[in-house]
């Protein structure tokens, strides 16, 4: 078969695909191999022949060759060009996009650095608990945690004049969140939060049957002054502010408006709920509300954002003594106790300076896969911070966010529309993208390739369309 056939034919296969152009190259190549079209060791056009005859750019059908190298159908070899790859057995098949394949970018999950020096004392921490009695952590243990895990959860929180009497060891944030608000609201109350928020309270309010009253925000996070009108009309049992990093949008809650906060706070008594997981990310982050309103705020932080989901460790302050007895009642009747191991690798993490160096690592490894997808992703309008960990990414014209997420999943790549986070109101035209969910950078960056791609293709899909 002639290379102008071939090149014809797969200038049809990649018109009528629906997947991005280079994704496209090698489908059409492993369809080649399998239909007999190619064989082992058969030569395949340069790479500038090939663009020129399907009409591409050259780095499209770089990436075309890449990706078939990638999935074993072909070898670039010095001095001979690219080959089809001699198959063993039924060799390499086409790999099309299936859930198995789905590149996950829908948790929210920080990514992980591979620091040989970082990964050493993890080892190291591991293996220290072997100096444990070993029935001493797999005991029941007294519930808020020992003196020294509360001290070190305040060394961690990191509050002026909060020492570890004021703080309760917890099974992560999402258990405490149910706590609280099991405290301070009942059936058919409300609880005040942003319009677009922390997905995790919806499914707490839905189960409580608590209502959820979203209020406008912005790129620096809540609107005070929207709390304060709604404090005057109807009044909330409490207020939830993710104020740091705010999942999805990113903002962050400057410090004027969360002195504002806090006052209005305090003028109509309302108690503050601060969920401040991603509060370890920025170098240099405004003031806790906790530390301006300390006699209303519940402050909350962990480690599921800044190490790793899998350590179920989070730290609560309360107001009040008061409030720490009824928490400690109803964490202890949901949760039992936040598991011995875990607090005891936290603990040490964070005396040893492990957590700091984790957290460190985190931002660092962030802040490089914010300046990929600033350079990869030239098509996209988002909005993002650069020590987060995730974009929201605003739906490309005239596209439906339903429709685009459903045309980067076709292309491999999951995303998390607006509408999961959205408390009221018409659903934001966005997605969230998360760059932690890749394993590696080189992954991450792999996969805002594809969504530069599949935001290219939409053009041309919406004229087929029309």
């Amino acid at each position: 078969m002639g290379s102008k056939n071939q090149s014809s034919r797969w200038a049809h296969a990649i018109n009528a695909s629906s997947r991005p152009a280079y994704l496209a190259i090698a489908d059409a190549i492993a369809d080649d191999i399998q239909a007999g079209h190619l064989t082992a060791h058969q030569r395949l056009p340069t790479l500038r022949q090939l663009a020129q005859d399907l009409k591409l750019n050259f780095t499209t059908v770089a990436r075309g060759y890449a990706e078939a190298q990638r999935r074993g159908l072909i070898d670039a070899r010095p001095g001979h060009g690219t080959v089809v790859r001699e198959m063993v057995g039924s060799g390499p098949v086409r790999r099309p996009v299936t859930p198995g394949h789905l590149i996950d970018m829908t948790m929210n999950m920080p990514p992980e650095p591979r620091d040989p020096a970082l990964l050493a004392r993890f080892a190291e921490a591991y293996a220290s608990l072997r100096e444990h009695d070993p029935y001493a952590l797999l005991r029941y243990q007294e519930f808020g945690g020992t003196p020294e895990d509360r001290e070190a959860g305040a060394r961690w929180l990191k509050l002026p004049g909060v020492g570890g009497q004021r703080v309760l060891v917890c099974p992560g944030i999402q258990g405490a969140l149910l706590a609280l608000f099991t405290v301070l609201a009942r059936p058919g109350d409300a609880i005040a939060c942003e319009a677009v928020t922390y997905p995790g309270i919806k499914g707490l309010a839905a189960q409580l049957g608590i209502r959820l009253v979203g209020l406008p925000a912005d790129g620096q996070g809540l609107d005070p002054d929207a709390f304060g009108a709604l404090c005057a009309a109807d009044l909330p049992k409490a207020l939830y502010v993710n104020p740091t990093l705010l999942n999805p949008t990113t903002a962050t809650l400057p410090l004027a408006r969360r002195e504002a906060i806090a006052e209005i706070a305090r003028r109509y008594g309302v108690p503050i709920i601060e969920d401040d997981a991603y509060a370890c990310l920025p170098e240099r982050p405004p003031p806790a509300i906790a530390t301006l309103a300390p006699e209303l705020t519940f402050y909350l932080s962990g480690f599921s954002k800044c190490l790793g989901a899998g350590l179920r460790v989070a730290y609560l302050t309360t107001p009040n003594v008061r409030y720490t007895a009824r928490l400690s009642a109803v964490l202890r009747t949901t949760a039992v106790m936040a598991s011995p191991i875990l607090t005891a690798l936290a603990t040490r993490w964070i005396d040893d300076g492990t957590a700091a160096l984790a957290a460190q690592a985190v931002r660092e490894e962030s802040r490089a896969r914010q300046k990929l997808a600033a350079g990869i992703l030239r098509r996209a309008e988002f909005v993002t911070d650069p020590d987060a960990f995730h974009l929201w990414l605003k739906t490309p014209e005239p596209w439906t966010r339903i429709e685009f997420a459903t045309h980067l999943r076709a292309h491999g790549v999951g995303v998390v529309v607006a509408d999961t986070f959205t408390v009221s109101g018409p659903a934001p035209e966005a997605v969230r993208v998360c760059l932690g969910g890749a394993a590696s950078r080189d992954e991450c960056g792999h996969t805002l390739e594809m969504i530069e791609d599949a935001i290219e293709q939409l053009p041309a899909l919406a004229s087929r369309v029309m």
